[in-house]
């Protein structure tokens, strides 16, 4: 298994558990939703995974590398974890070219523009490479928060509610070509929502998370036969 989340607990305060014994297997390029209410644990559990917290007790393996263990713990700057926030969180005073160059320091300089290059084709923004954050649209900002998390090519997807700044309308077409996109690049890719038809559209499997426990899981059909 490509990803493998074992006996996760975590809480913020002791006693009163957020994430209670989650167990997770993930093949390479699934797409998986993690769909509950409000306070279910969801956005606690793609901290986890990104390394914002530090669980109480688990183990998480991703593409063969352990980031979290007894004695393991790999701190998120040095994960290989691509995170798109609810709000995008793009750098207001950059540019479109250097808020997706921002995570590539590790490259040449030569090699980075081509990779910003490459990734505004993907997303079909290459006219908007000049633009600032506040001259984009909602569902132009998503795409470019998705540019640069995917820029550094990382081995794990993470996605928090991405579409709950759209309006109805928009959010039907950004959800196709998010997936699209996803599936283009053969992303291995967890995003959490709390509205149905996100996961139903987007997802291979669903997996319902209750009080911090997984609680149920489906397999979506049509989707698993679009990756075959």
């Amino acid at each position: 298994m490509y990803v493998k989340i074992e006996s996760l607990q975590f809480g913020y305060v002791k006693d009163e558990q957020v994430i209670n014994d989650v167990s997770l297997s993930m093949k390479e390029g699934e797409i998986v939703a993690i769909l509950g209410s409000s306070g279910s644990g969801k956005s606690t559990l793609l901290r986890i995974l990104s390394g914002l917290e530090m669980p109480n007790k688990g183990e998480i393996v991703i593409n063969e590398e352990t980031l979290c263990a007894t004695q393991v713990y790999i701190e998120a700057e040095k994960r290989e974890v691509g995170m798109v926030f609810q709000d995008y969180a793009l750098f207001p005073h950059m540019n479109v070219e250097k808020n997706i160059a921002f995570g590539l320091s590790r490259l040449p300089k030569s090699c980075r523009k081509a990779r910003v290059k490459e990734m505004l084709e993907l997303v079909s923004m290459e006219e908007k490479i000049d633009a600032y954050p506040h001259e984009l649209s909602g569902g132009q900002q998503q795409r470019i928060a998705l540019a640069r998390a995917l820029a550094p090519k990382p081995s794990i997807l993470l996605l928090d509610e991405p579409f709950s700044n759209l309006d109805t309308d928009l959010k039907l077409k950004i959800r196709q070509e998010l997936k699209m996109i996803i599936k283009k690049t053969h992303m291995t890719s967890i995003f959490v929502t709390h509205d149905y038809e996100d996961a139903h559209d987007i997802a291979d499997r669903i997996i319902y998370l209750e009080n911090g426990r997984i609680v149920d899981e489906i397999v979506m059909e049509h989707n698993q036969q679009n990756t075959q």
